[in-house]
């Protein structure tokens, strides 16, 4: 690790000047909210707190509203089984036609997790400020935005007021260069920076990735890791706004249009961090270094190389025996044995990090003609209405259904246990999804190894977490 320094400004720093509002007298900034995403958990007290101070909306045309984490995806049939559910939706969709929010309610055909359908609206734009009460709102970084999650005072403060109070970060540059090697995504680069850096590395940071591999990245894949820059301790992270975010972008829904399109992208590029930017920290990772990456553990940042053995206690320093040593105990593993050949009793494709088309068209190309292993339930998740619409339209739908894998309706599903789809008891749960603590699939007890998308599916076909390149002999690199 090393600073660059330069004269020249980092997007971070051009995209937080441009939306100062004043330097408050405890040092933190007034920073004004170029668009305002919500949900149904995080935003009802919010509107309580609203109504108990007679206060409206300031900007209800930069709020936008969807349903994800409490719906249930075998059906959205209302009323839901789970009546604080229930609760939750009918509060939300109260409020926004009492405030004149706009809601993706479940019945617009553009509902879903609220990190895709951001993006996939063209909502997300470069330049801006975003905020949302989610801690993986920095997932629209790879948009070449600043975006914040946010807690549900703070989600009072921006509806009220559309501006927040900030604590000024610095910037750390993460250059990932090469070729990745078939069967490495992107899961697998920001599960290896996070391993590198650590859980906690981040903190104080904005992360701005960079570097061959990233100019390569769909944007697909850019929000892959984006997603997860929360869980190495970062509050935003970011990829540079480019020729690949203006041709994601154009024709989206609230996308700008005609002349205003072409004035957009030229302001767009200004915000790109110039060539001589000064940072206050630069990593540089090769990316023939990376190889399927998977979890071990309770953090993200415990992971391991598929190849790889589990850690041992004797092995490890002594700020880390304690950590390693709750790890293996709740994930039942054995130290010193390969991570490959762990049994799995679900696999989940899903969740804000990896539902997305590319990802489910990139598994149904290697499981088309495979079963999923007797004894497992595979369950794929689109993370949206549109997404599902468009698998089917593609005929996924039917791949995965044909190869014993049971086809959803949107939803933050099994990512959180805030919803029906959770593990029961000591369940080893395959994941796509982006966190791996105690309890956050919906059991106590049970355990969760997170992976990219094709090695969720190597572990759904062979019953065990193994190498989806020797499973499936992966010939390119996808999202």
């Amino acid at each position: 690790m090393s600073a660059r320094a330069g004269k020249g400004k980092t997007l971070f720093h051009k995209v937080w000047d441009a939306h100062s509002v004043r330097t408050l007298p405890n040092g933190q900034v007034q920073l004004f909210i170029g668009l305002h995403l919500i949900h149904e958990v995080t935003s009802p007290q919010a509107f309580g707190m609203l109504r108990e101070r007679g206060l409206a909306v300031a900007y209800p045309n930069r709020t936008f509203a969807t349903v994800d984490h409490i719906v249930p995806t075998t059906s959205h049939a209302e009323p839901y089984a789970d009546k604080l559910a229930q609760d939750m939706i009918v509060a939300l969709r109260s409020a926004c036609k009492e405030f004149g929010i706009e809601f993706f309610d479940t019945n617009t055909g553009r509902q879903g997790i609220v990190h895709v359908i951001g993006p996939e609206l063209g909502l997300t734009q470069p330049g801006t400020t975003i905020a949302c009460g989610d801690s993986h709102t920095s997932t629209h970084g790879a948009f070449g935005a600043i975006a914040f999650g946010i807690g549900t005072s703070q989600v009072r403060d921006v509806l009220a007021t559309q501006t927040m109070a900030l604590e000024p970060l610095k910037v750390r540059r993460i250059e990932v260069n090469g070729t990745l090697a078939p069967g490495v995504y992107a899961k697998d680069v920001v599960l290896h920076i996070i391993r590198i850096l650590g859980v906690n590395g981040g903190t104080g940071f904005a992360y701005e990735y960079a570097g061959s591999v990233f100019d390569k990245f769909s944007m697909e894949e850019r929000m892959t890791v984006c997603n997860m820059s929360i869980e190495g301790g970062a509050r935003v992270g970011y990829v540079n706004p480019d020729a690949t975010t203006f041709a994601y972008l154009k024709g989206r829904p609230y996308a700008p249009k005609g002349a205003a399109w072409d004035q957009a992208v030229a302001r767009w590029k200004s915000f790109a961090s110039d060539a001589d930017a000064a940072y206050d920290d630069v990593v540089k990772i090769n990316a023939e270094d990376i190889r399927p990456t998977v979890t071990w553990g309770i953090n993200p940042g415990q992971a391991i190389f598929i190849d790889e053995k589990v850690p041992t206690v004797d092995g490890a320093p002594a700020d880390q025996k304690a950590g390693i040593k709750e790890a293996l105990e709740h994930m039942k593993l054995k130290p010193g044995a390969p991570i490959k050949g762990t049994k799995v009793d679900v696999c989940f494709l899903g969740s804000c990090t990896n539902s997305r088309i590319s990802d489910l068209k990139e598994v149904a190309a290697y499981i088309k003609g495979r079963k999923v292993a007797p004894g497992v339930k595979a369950i794929v998740v689109p993370g949206s209405q549109l997404v599902r619409a468009e698998a089917q339209k593609l005929g996924l739908d039917k791949v995965y259904a044909d190869a014993g894998f049971e086809w959803r309706e949107a939803g933050c599903s099994m990512c959180l246990g805030m919803n029906p789809d959770k593990l029961v008891g000591e369940q080893l749960c395959a994941s796509s999804s982006n966190r791996n603590f105690k309890g956050r699939q919906g059991s106590p007890t049970g355990r969760t190894i997170l992976m990219s998308p094709l090695m969720v599916a190597a572990a759904a076909v062979t019953g065990q977490v193994s190498d989806c390149r020797e499973v499936f002999a992966p010939a390119g690199v996808g999202a």
